[in-house]
């Protein structure tokens, strides 16, 4: 699924909201935590970030940094690993009914929230059905609820979701992309939508926020007992986030040691200098998501599928590659089922070749000429900045004027989630399930279907892989779906880059996650990680 990267985000998703100043932050505070010894500025990781939080409810669209910090807070109840599996983290087991009607999570019994309470059963079931009726604005997981009736904790450490009908992608992917959150605390809430969470912290996670200065810091102390951590103690006294405004301050942040990791990916064009800097380590994240643009179908011309060819034709994809990701990236042949997700990847699918000549063709046979979009992209997302005047000039050949908007992360947000944009582009750092991936991309009600795409005959393909449970039927699906989104130019999947993450040496025991959504700084890896 997708996710709001970088990409990921994964991530999640856009949450309209005002910008935010990324001012320059203050140097981290040194203290004694209660209950520690000794000075906890040499057992305090301090990490860098170039977005500020929008937002502190899990249960709503969060921007990336938001992802971060709320993750340290409140456990999912599964993770994920390299190859994009699931596994467990507050659930130890997960399934369906035979019939495939009923889901369930079966719990750890060992889970505590940060103010004594035991978190139960019962606080998944709120969270999940909190969701599911309110609909948080801008949330993702409710994207995977579409045939949710409603979870019942029939235990205190199991839940069980009645479904509608069966749905393979229900019970992996809220289990993965969910944050349980207190009942005792946010049920106390009349509407979540209006719930910021600014104050009184309560966390399950191994750290708990306890300071924030916009624009600036955030603070999390550590959080005891957290049974994932050896010996139930968090390794870290404390975890700051520092907001810089971009990537390269960052860096030299890291290099002086102001910092010890960066929690977002580097540029490419800076991988070789970091891995050639004394004390700096960089660690490869394996790629699960993809870079793309998407064509608004809802403005005109872009309804015309002869348009949205002609602009994929109007791409130098292996120019971008080269150049703007210094050749760390692959092709991902303009499926949305990249040859990552080996299983479903459908090796016929082949990449538009660059040809403005063909794509001037297929506008004149559209009637359009003197075509003008706007296209946006984050500013804080340094690769795409780098190739997005490569896409204005190469649309350029073929007759086409496109104007840059590089937006700061929020504004991009904002009018990500208005739909006010011709062409938007975008990561996503995770795109782990295939049929969920889908579901959300290119169904209606899709929380991230960025092209505004309502098509009948793509939507009845995709609900037919979401009810089977036939895993040869599903592939067959999943490519018929795939095939139909290349041939339409739905969306223009671009290609698949790994990310690299930096941090000073003298730290060890990072446990590293297939995206930068989760990178070295999930809660695994932060609840074990020390100094040498």
């Amino acid at each position: 699924m997708s996710r709001l990267s970088p990409s990921l985000r994964l991530g999640v998703v856009a949450v309209a909201v005002a910008a935010l100043s990324a001012c320059a932050p203050s140097a981290p505070q040194t203290a004694v935590e209660n209950g520690a010894t000794g000075n906890d500025g040499d057992n305090t990781l301090t990490i860098a970030t170039t977005t500020d939080v929008v937002n502190l409810n899990p249960l709503l669209g969060n921007s990336r940094t938001d992802s971060w910090v709320t993750n340290l807070m409140y456990p999912r109840l599964l993770t994920i690993a390299a190859d994009g599996s699931k596994e467990p983290a507050l659930a130890k087991s997960w399934g369906y009914s035979p019939d495939g009607k009923t889901g369930f999570y079966e719990l750890r019994d060992d889970f505590s929230w940060s103010d004594g309470k035991k978190l139960t059963a019962t606080d998944v079931a709120y969270t999940i059905n909190t969701i599911k009726t309110q609909n948080p604005t801008g949330g993702v997981v409710n994207g995977f609820m579409t045939s949710l009736v409603k979870a019942t904790a029939v235990s205190t450490t199991r839940v069980e979701l009645q479904l509608s009908r069966p749905d393979s992608i229900v019970v992996p992917e809220v289990g993965f992309w969910m944050n349980v959150v207190p009942e005792h605390v946010f049920g106390k809430q009349p509407k979540m939508d209006d719930f910021p969470n600014n104050e009184n912290w309560v966390s399950a996670g191994p750290y708990r926020l306890s300071s924030v200065v916009k624009g600036q810091s955030y603070t999390l102390d550590r959080v005891e007992p957290y049974p994932l951590a050896p010996s139930g103690k968090p390794s870290l006294a404390k975890v700051v986030f520092r907001v810089y405004p971009d990537v390269n301050t960052e860096i030299l942040a890291l290099k002086k040691g102001d910092v010890d990791v960066i929690g977002n990916a580097l540029p490419p064009a800076q991988v070789k200098d970091l891995k050639a800097t004394n004390g700096i380590q960089v660690a490869e994240v394996p790629g699960l998501g993809f870079t793309h643009m998407t064509y608004n179908m809802t403005r005109k011309p872009m309804d015309d599928v002869r348009v949205r060819q002609a602009l994929a034709h109007a791409v130098d994809y292996p120019s971008i590659r080269a150049v703007a990701v210094q050749g760390q990236a692959v092709t991902a042949n303009n499926s949305p089922i990249t040859d990552s997700l080996k299983e479903f990847a459908d090796p016929s699918l082949k990449e538009y070749p660059y040809d403005p000549a063909k794509a001037k063709q297929l506008l004149a046979d559209a009637g359009v000429s003197g075509l003008k979009l706007v296209m946006i992209y984050s500013l804080q997302d340094p690769v795409i900045a780098a190739w997005a005047t490569m896409v204005k000039d190469s649309a350029a050949q073929a007759g086409v004027t496109i104007e840059l908007k590089g937006l700061d992360r929020n504004t991009y947000l904002a009018k990500t989630a208005a739909g006010d944009y011709d062409i938007y582009a975008g990561s996503f750092a995770i795109m782990d399930e295939p049929v969920s991936n889908m579901s959300l991309q290119y169904l209606p009600e899709g929380a991230i279907n960025y092209s505004q795409v309502d098509d009948p005959k793509l939507t009845n393909i995709i609900r037919q892989a979401q009810s089977t449970v036939d895993p040869d039927k599903q592939k067959t699906l999943v490519r018929q779906a795939a095939g139909y989104v290349h041939a339409n130019m739905i969306d223009n999947i671009m290609y698949v880059q790994n990310l690299n993450l930096a941090y000073r040496d003298e730290w060890t025991g990072f446990n590293i996650k297939p995206s930068e959504l989760l990178s070295i700084i999930d809660p695994s890896s932060l609840a074990v990680v020390q100094k040498k």
